[in-house]
Order: structure tokens, then C-alpha cells, then sequence
């Protein structure tokens, strides 16, 4: 199969025509295909688009970057792109980019025993199917459904300071669900997984996990609501992978520091969490969702302490925001795509785990809420608020886990949630999760959140 080293050349050439009126130069490749399947209990769809590929270009103008693209590697649109650049670059000064200047060489392809474009459309379609049967259950669930998605991208970088590498990224990710009615109320439970891999993920699912989300929705049918106010809460392993990101996400990234435009900057080197909790982003960490072997500028995918023991020693940084804060790129330099700008961001962002049982948080909060499922968070980046919705929970009465509750919203200021945290459960509860992150309007890229058990203060109420 063809792929982006075979234009390696005629890519290396642009970016020296470009370095020959500017003090530095940059190109990065992406080409990306995969398919979709959904099955539920009336329909099927498949989707398999087009492979998307084509190149951007930047260099630096002396006080500005320029950039152009092109969708197609053949010689004479490349040269194109580039020529277009060329007008503002001449009239330029030359001084240099700020920031660091990636020099990496690497290569980073390991493909999975059994990738998923072997599987072929109607193997998967059944195999789709037959995740959606386990589900089963009463009459009560009126939907069930199931869906596979998978990916294969490449991506190329190369710079006029020698950098140049490539990496081939295989993701899958699949979700089983149900809908359940009855007495006029609507309920939905899910199970999702996604990582690094092919064929293998999708052993992740089972008849056992099936039957716990119809068992679940089921359930929720009379579940009662959730008590309203402030309280102790522990979060499961996915609401903590929500926090993770919402908390110490958008409001670490180095561009947001440079604009003035996120609470966490005057905190920097401040202890904002008790001295056991540690927050980090891990784009190396093996098989996440969210890893890279190498960033949008060529710089290896890096762990980033964010919270050390309680303190906030470091942001997340591309070349220019590195340099405004007098620190070093973390490897955060992400492209949505090859026709979309460069910005800081997220790649798995985890609460590490700590050294107590779920059971004794259970205990040490004697009443309070079990958040369950997230659905979804949001975070106000500039004044330090955040909001996440969960599926459901539990009630905790005199240090036991009780009534099934169900939707529930928690708010408040990270601060405060993250000063009040009592204690932090282990690495036999740690789960990472997956997701998609935007910023600004779009510019959806594939990020990991992770974390164990967590017991702090908050207030909730019903979703």
C-alpha cells in the first residue's frame, strides 16, 4: 500500500524552496481512511469515505507565519502551494521564529495483528450485528444498538532544521447502547472503548457487558432522583477522566496563557491540590487514545507533569507559547487536519492513581453521591467554572452505597472541587476513556481522558 514516505521527496523540496527566502520552513502530510458501521434495532448504515490526504505548508515571514495547502502530492500543485507563499516571505524580514526548531528523526508504524481494514464491510457489519443481539432484555428497552469505527492515518512532518517524522496511527473505536420506555419515561445506558489497535479492541465487549447495559437501563427506569446541594461525591473512573479534562484542559494550553485568557496563569508554581494528586498529559502512553508518537511540529509526544503532588508546575506548550513562557514545547502541537491550523492541544490527560479502595472513599464520605457515566463536560477556561452531566449514580447513606440514582449535573469551580479532593483509589481501578476534543468552533481531534476513583466536595442536582 502506498503511503506518505513515498512523496517524502518532492516534499523535501517545497520546504527547501521555501527555506531559501525564510529563516525557517515547515511541511506536514496527513492522509487518513477508515469506516463507520451502526446497527440498531431497525437499521444499519455503513461508511466508508474517501481517503483525505494532502499537505500544509508554513514558514515564517519574520513577524508572522504563512501558510498554505494543497490536496493533491503530484509536483505541480505542490510547487504551487509553495509559490504562493513566496510573495510574503520576500517581503519579510529574516529574523528567526521564536521558539525551538525541532531537529527529530523517527519513524513510528506498528501495525496491530489484525488491523481492521482486513476484516472486510460485511465481516464487520455482522460482527456489528451480533454485539447489538447480546443486549437482548424485556420489552421495557425499546432501542438497542451497536457501532465500530476505525482509522488509519499517516502523518509526514518535515523542517528546514532536519526534523523529519512519520508516524501511521491505527485507532478503533466501538459503543454498545440502549434506550428503555416506559410509564412515559426514557431512559439510556452505553458502554464505550477505544484505543490504539485493531481487531483485538473489539474483544472488549462481551455478552457480559451487554447484559450489564440492559440490566442497567432497565434499572434506571425506577431510579430515584438525585439529592440537590453540595455534598460529598465520588466520581467513577470516567467521571474523573471528564474532570481531568475539563479541570487542568483547555486552561493549561500554552496559547490560552499567552492571550491572558485562562484563570490557571497566575497559579503557576501554587499548590491547588492536595499534596497526593498528580495530573498529567501523557501523549506517549502506550495504546491510548489519544497518544502520538510526534506532535504537528515534530516533537515527540512527551509526559507532562500539570499538577505535581499539588502543585501546578507547567502548562502545555507549542514552539511560540514555549517561548513567550520561557519553557520548552511539550509535544501539544496538534493539526484537526492538513487544511486546519496548528494549536496547543490535549492528548490523554489523567488523574494518576492513588493508594485507597472505592470502598473506603465509600466509607470516609458517609452521605453523599456516586457520579456514574459521564455524558458530557464543559469547562469556562478564562473564569475557572465547569459542568459535567452523568447518566447516573448512587446514593451513599452512612458509608454504603445504596439507591440508584438517576441523571445528575455536577458545577461549581475547579478550585474548589480540586482543593476539597479526599482521597484517590488505585491502579486497579484506573480506566482511560476516549473521546473528541474541540477548540474554538471545531478542529475535533482524538483525545484520551483517564482516572480512578476520586472523593471531593461539589454541588449536584438533577440533569
Amino acid at each position: 500500500m502506498p503511503d506518505l514516505r513515498d512523496h517524502e521527496e518532492v516534499l523535501r523540496q517545497a520546504v527547501r524552496r521555501l527555506a531559501e527566502h525564510s529563516p525557517f520552513a515547515e511541511s506536514m502530510a496527513a492522509t487518513t481512511h477508515g469506516e463507520t458501521v451502526s446497527v440498531d434495532s431497525k437499521s444499519r448504515s455503513t461508511e466508508r469515505p474517501a481517503r483525505i490526504s494532502g499537505a500544509a505548508f508554513r514558514a515564517w515571514a519574520g513577524d508572522r507565519w504563512v501558510e498554505g495547502a494543497t490536496s493533491s502530492f503530484d509536483p505541480a500543485s505542490v510547487r504551487s502551494a509553495v509559490e504562493g507563499l513566496l510573495p510574503a516571505l520576500r517581503a519579510g524580514s529574516k529574523g528567526p521564529p521564536p521558539g525551538e526548531s525541532s531537529t527529530t528523526v523517527g519513524r513510528a508504524d506498528t501495525p496491530p495483528g489484525r488491523p481492521m481494514h482486513d476484516l472486510g464491510t460485511e465481516e464487520l457489519v455482522a460482527r456489528v450485528e451480533e454485539m447489538r443481539s447480546w443486549i437482548g432484555g424485556p420489552a421495557s428497552i425499546k432501542v438497542s444498538f451497536a457501532q465500530v469505527q476505525w482509522g488509519e492515518s499517516e502523518r509526514l512532518y518535515l523542517n528546514s532544521t532536519g526534523a523529519n517524522c512519520f508516524q501511521r496511527v491505527y485507532r478503533t473505536h466501538l459503543a454498545i447502547g440502549a434506550i428503555a420506555s416506559e410509564n412515559g419515561k426514557t431512559q439510556q445506558e452505553m458502554f464505550g472503548a477505544g484505543g490504539l489497535g485493531g481487531q483485538e479492541l473489539l474483544d472488549r465487549v462481551d455478552q457480559h457487558k451487554a447484559l450489564d447495559v440492559a440490566t442497567t437501563v432497565v434499572s434506571l427506569l425506577s431510579a430515584k432522583e438525585p439529592p440537590t446541594g453540595r455534598m460529598n461525591v465520588i466520581f467513577d473512573p470516567g467521571v474523573t477522566a471528564t474532570f481531568a479534562h475539563e479541570s487542568f484542559g483547555h486552561g493549561t494550553e500554552g496559547d490560552q496563557f499567552v492571550r491572558k485568557r485562562s484563570y490557571l496563569l497566575p497559579l503557576l508554581g501554587k499548590s491547588v491540590a492536595p499534596e497526593f494528586l498528580t495530573l498529567v498529559d501523557d501523549g506517549s502512553l502506550p495504546g491510548a487514545w489519544g497518544s502520538v508518537a510526534f506532535d504537528d511540529e515534530g516533537h515527540p509526544g512527551a509526559r507532562t507533569v500539570l499538577i505535581d503532588h499539588g502543585r501546578f508546575v507547567s502548562g502545555l506548550y507549542d514552539r511560540e507559547s514555549a517561548a513567550a513562557m520561557g519553557s520548552h514545547p511539550t509535544g501539544n502541537t496538534r493539526r484537526a487536519g492538513f487544511l486546519d491550523r496548528a494549536f496547543v492541544r490535549m492528548t490523554n490527560t489523567l488523574v494518576e492513581p492513588g493508594d485507597r479502595t472505592r470502598d473506603e472513599l465509600i466509607e470516609e464520605a458517609k452521605d453523599g453521591v456516586v457520579l456514574e457515566r459521564w455524558l458530557s463536560g464543559m469547562e469556562d477556561p478564562a473564569g475557572g467554572q465547569m459542568q459535567i452531566k452523568v447518566a447516573r449514580g448512587h446514593r451513599i447513606e452512612n458509608g454504603k452505597m445504596t439507591d440508584l440514582l438517576g441523571p445528575m449535573a455536577l458545577s461549581g469551580k475547579v478550585l474548589d472541587v480540586l482543593r476539597n479532593v479526599k482521597g484517590i483509589s488505585g491502579a486497579s481501578d484506573f480506566e482511560m476513556t476516549p473521546g473528541f476534543c474541540g477548540k474554538g468552533h471545531g478542529d475535533y481531534l482524538p483525545v484520551g481522558d483517564g482516572g480512578s476513583y476520586v472523593l471531593t466536595q461539589a454541588v449536584v442536582g438533577p440533569a
